[in-house]
């Protein structure tokens, strides 16, 4: 889906801050919303698309201002209420105060179609990702949407998280590594002679006509 999560490629945030040995938590409460992100995907059983499309779903102000264990309570929170385990107003009390939660899932799955485990493209084949804005969970970064690459490695067939994140069934796709050139994705910004390689399912791309 196109939403604030889709960060790649986007200017205007400086760079990304590393922290020289960072820990794993900065605080206790990171901690116990881990452990809270296990036992509600555990006992749910989302998939990865779906706990990702969760957090996709948050309003993009409290996205853009929240920390990553945040980004995690807020997404399983959302998906236990929605699943009746729990009630927004008793996270509300339990929490003394305001709980947000992330929007309505307005998604659905892709239509259905045979599982498949052999690639139709090869190693060296030139592909173009397709273009198109769903408004549910895509794995398809949206700043290569539209751009043309060659096929680097084809890494095995695994379920399409776009039909996962929204209770479609579960359907094997082939995917492949895709080298685009850096000048492709960023125009002249880009150095000459770099390139990036991005992990791709099959049914989102096309041959490059």
């Amino acid at each position: 889906m196109d939403g604030m999560h889709d960060l790649g490629g986007v200017q205007g945030f400086g760079p990304v801050e590393r922290e020289a040995a960072e820990p794993v938590f900065h605080a206790d409460w990171e901690r116990r919303a881990f452990r809270v992100n296990l036992a509600v995907l555990i006992a749910l059983n989302p998939g990865g698309g779906g706990f990702r499309h969760s957090i996709e779903r948050m309003d993009p102000a409290h996205y853009l201002t929240s920390t990553y264990y945040e980004h995690w309570l807020t997404g399983v929170t959302t998906l236990a209420v929605e699943a009746g385990v729990v009630t927004q107003q008793e996270l509300e009390q339990r929490a003394g105060g305001g709980f947000p939660l992330s929007r309505p899932d307005r998604g659905t799955a892709p239509p259905s179609a045979p599982p498949k485990t052999e690639p139709r493209f090869a190693v060296g084949d030139r592909v173009r990702v397709r273009e198109w804005h769903p408004l549910g969970h895509t794995r398809a970064p949206r700043y290569v949407q539209g751009r043309r690459g060659v096929v680097d490695r084809f890494d095995g067939a695994y379920n399409l998280p776009d039909a996962e994140a929204h209770g479609g069934t579960k359907v094997t796709d082939p995917t492949y590594s895709v080298r685009f050139a850096a000048h492709e994705l960023w125009g002249d910004g880009a150095a000459p002679g770099e390139t990036v390689n991005v992990d791709l399912w099959e049914r989102y791309l096309e041959e490059d006509r």
